[in-house]
This record gives C-alpha cells, sequence and structure tokens, in this order.
C-alpha cells in the first residue's frame, strides 16, 4: 500500500471537497450569463412603466397628493431608498425631502411588480412671492441621480415652508407596495 505525503492528501481532499461543493444535483448552478449577475440588483428607471395620479390641492392652504406608480417590466429589481424629487420653477429647483415619519424600507419588485411613492404639497396662493410656480417635477431612484424623469406640474403653486425665501412645503413618502 502506497501512502501519500501529508501535503498530498490536504491537496487531494481540498480539490475534491471543492468540487463537491459545486455540485448539488444542479441546484445551485447558473447559466454562464447569470454567473456574474447580482442576485438583487437596483431598479433602473429606463425598466420601470410610469403612471401618475394626482389628487390635487383645489385652493390655497389646502394639502393635495401626487402619486407616481411605477410598474416593473425588466428583471428583478430592489428599491433601497426614498425617490429623489425635484420641483422646478422658473429659474429655480427645489429638492423635496423625505416624510419625516416615514423610514424606508428595501423593496424588491418582480417583473411586472409595482410599486408606488406620493408627493405631499401644500398648495400656494397664486403669484405671491410666499409661493412658488412649480412648472415641472422630476424624479430619480435612489442611487440613480444621472437618470431622471420630468413631469409636468399642473397641480398649482406649491407654498413655502419660511415665506419668500423657504423650501417648498411638500414632503415624499417612501416607496409603497402594489398588489400582492
Amino acid at each position: 500500500m502506497r501512502t501519500l505525503p501529508p501535503f498530498a492528501l490536504a491537496a487531494a481532499l481540498a480539490g475534491t471537497l471543492l468540487l463537491t461543493a459545486c455540485d448539488d444535483d444542479g441546484a445551485g448552478t447558473d447559466d454562464v450569463k447569470n454567473a456574474d449577475r447580482p442576485a438583487t440588483s437596483a431598479c433602473a428607471l429606463g425598466d420601470l412603466g410610469v403612471k401618475i395620479g394626482a389628487g390635487a390641492a383645489p385652493a390655497a392652504g389646502d394639502t393635495g397628493t401626487v402619486t407616481v406608480t411605477l410598474t416593473n417590466k425588466g428583471a428583478q429589481c430592489t428599491l433601497k431608498g426614498f425617490p429623489g424629487v425635484d420641483l422646478m420653477a422658473d429659474g429655480s429647483t427645489t429638492s423635496v425631502s423625505p416624510d419625516q415619519a416615514v423610514k424606508a424600507q428595501p423593496l424588491t419588485l418582480g417583473k411586472g411588480g409595482t410599486t408606488s411613492f406620493t408627493i405631499t404639497y401644500v398648495r400656494g396662493e397664486t403669484g405671491s412671492p410666499k409661493s412658488l410656480p412649480v412648472r415641472k417635477a422630476s424624479f430619480t431612484l435612489p442611487g440613480a441621480t444621472a437618470d431622471a424623469r420630468e413631469l409636468t406640474w399642473s397641480y398649482g403653486e406649491v407654498a413655502r415652508r419660511d415665506g419668500e425665501s423657504g423650501a417648498a412645503e411638500a414632503s415624499v413618502s417612501g416607496f409603497e407596495s402594489s398588489g400582492d
């Protein structure tokens, strides 16, 4: 009977364990094209359908909402954080802060899955220096600030928090699950 040196025996056992770990009856094997793909990657705006619904504030001082619904048309993806929302008026842009009462939760969207977020705002008085004459809004997904989607804003002027120089009196919710 021939004996192997300790180093050769250890190398043979390590190789056997490595090969065994790679073959679990096909349950853990992936196509080569998926081998470098993360298990859950961030959602891309280009893979999402967008639908807008609004409950416009009827008069100055009233609260209104604009709900943005996103439908995933691509591969499974994840949203982590809040959407970035900017309100654009004549010559200025104001960022909308996340709702202070909400904590962002990661949300995984399968193909065909939907989610939504809501912009809540207080309508300002038309023509007042204490109002922001918003013409457009734009939003981005968390971690993807270079890729924005613009929306026409037809919901009236937005009140400013602290008078003439304050930020918009508005907030954005986190992503909410839709459907099953």
